[in-house]
């Protein structure tokens, strides 16, 4: 398995474990697996899945700020 599909999984992880946990940890975990499957999704080359991850980690951002 490679680099790229390490940090996938990991970008799963995270947000699957965001959704189980308490609403002020939770944001982080959006946060950083979104970023994770940012990577990913550049790495594979999918455009639309590059928006959904922008849009998904900026509105973590946002939530987590505000």
């Amino acid at each position: 398995m490679d680099i790229y599909k390490i940090i996938g999984v990991l970008g799963l992880l995270l947000i699957s474990i965001g959704v189980l946990t308490q609403k002020k940890n939770e944001d982080l975990f959006y946060i950083f697996g979104g970023i994770f499957l940012l990577v990913y999704s550049i790495y594979i080359a999918d455009y639309i899945f590059i928006v959904l991850q922008i849009v998904f980690t900026l509105s973590a951002i946002y939530h987590f700020v505000k």
